[in-house]
């Protein structure tokens, strides 16, 4: 009897230590706490404004965060590794650039020799054919792949500064685009070009935007990569110490060279889905863009010095962005000082991450939680 009883209190112990484990691996991330800010942001914009949780408001917001959060993707596994893409938004945009050449009618005011006529809304109109649209949608990733594994070669292997790197790139990228289409926006795309960034599927009941179901699919298989690989774990290595990680056997510049060839392919899935969506390759497309981008991953939980960081952080700190402008948008803020509230958020997020990394407040959040958990058990 008593050797029975010393077991079901053994059993329960054992049941009370795996829950304190799992309740400080919950309140330790920091996912959780962007989180609650998502939340509280969704709660007071519902309080306050009468459109927010309209179904129309909700699309359009999980549309537009779809193609940043797709690019984010990319930019997170380049911070990890210890680097910054500032080329991410210029990529976008040559990238949908590549693939509206390929549907679109006309560029520079010009037809193309492929154009055929179509007729949309009763009215004949200059088009490329359908069968080029897988090609098309191609043609945007494979432009971003290309530009990215520039930015890889002169990072691992001519020993630039990713920082100088990336900043000629965004450059270079956005003057293609705006010597290639003489500053004019090219338009004419093909319907079923289109429907890749305007169609919704329907599923439970609802109807998802396509651009949305992809950056599922996307997270789902980068939360894999970085996981539960080899060269996930060794983006993490190199971000946290490349010394110690070149001493262990890690080729550190293949590393840094994959995690910028993924940042390319990512910015050029998201700049196509972009102009899918909005039907247009405009110039000035996605300008901007690798600043909502890195906040993204920041807000998420990334670390300015590498080795930290998760896909669904950046999940979050993409959808916080794009709940941060719309909210702004519904409650009359002026448009010009948009940027000025994106960029004090990219500071409070690099404020934490330094707070949250600095041992002294560390020690006490951890006593913090300890005696928390104290009371709760």
């Amino acid at each position: 009897m008593s050797q029975q009883m010393a077991s079901d209190s053994a059993q329960r112990e054992t049941f009370r230590e795996s829950s304190r484990a799992w309740w400080r691996s919950v309140t330790s991330t920091q996912e959780l706490g962007v989180f609650l800010v998502l939340i509280v942001m969704i709660l007071f914009l519902s309080w306050q404004t009468d459109t927010f949780t309209s179904s129309n408001n909700i699309r359009n917001i999980t549309l537009s965060f779809s193609w940043i959060a797709i690019a984010a993707f990319g930019q997170i596994l380049v911070i990890i590794s210890g680097g910054i893409d500032l080329s991410t938004g210029s990529i976008m945009a040559a990238s949908g650039l590549a693939a509206a050449w390929l549907i679109s009618g006309s560029i520079e005011g010009e037809p193309t020799s492929w154009v055929i006529e179509k007729m949309v809304n009763g009215r004949g109109m200059d088009m490329g054919p359908d069968k080029y649209v897988p090609i098309a949608l191609l043609a945007g990733p494979l432009m971003g792949l290309f530009l990215g594994t520039i930015n890889g070669l002169l990072v691992a292997w001519a020993n630039l500064p990713a920082f100088i790197a990336t900043l000629g790139m965004m450059s270079v990228a956005r003057g293609f685009v705006y010597g290639l289409s003489g500053g004019w926006p090219l338009q004419k795309l093909n319907n079923e070009f289109l429907k890749l960034g305007q169609n919704d599927l329907p599923l439970f009941g609802y109807d998802l935007p396509y651009p949305f179901i992809i950056m599922v699919l996307i997270a789902i298989m980068m939360t894999f990569f970085l996981s539960r690989t080899t060269w996930g774990y060794r983006i993490y290595a190199v971000g946290g110490n490349e010394q110690a990680a070149r001493l262990s056997g890690v080729n550190t510049r293949r590393v840094k060279l994959m995690a910028f060839m993924l940042s390319g392919l990512m910015a050029g899935i998201g700049g196509t889905l972009m102009t899918s969506r909005l039907a247009v390759a405009a110039p000035t497309a996605a300008q901007g863009y690798e600043l909502d981008v890195i906040a993204a991953v920041f807000i998420g939980g990334a670390s300015v010095t590498g080795g930290k960081g998760t896909i669904i952080g950046t999940v979050i700190g993409a959808a916080i962005m794009q709940v941060l402008r719309t909210g702004l948008n519904l409650l009359g803020a002026n448009a010009y000082w948009q940027p000025a509230a994106i960029g004090f958020t990219i500071i409070l997020a690099v404020m934490f991450d330094r707070a949250r990394n600095n041992p002294r407040i560390g020690e006490e959040f951890r006593n913090l939680f300890g005696r928390s958990r104290a009371k709760d058990f």
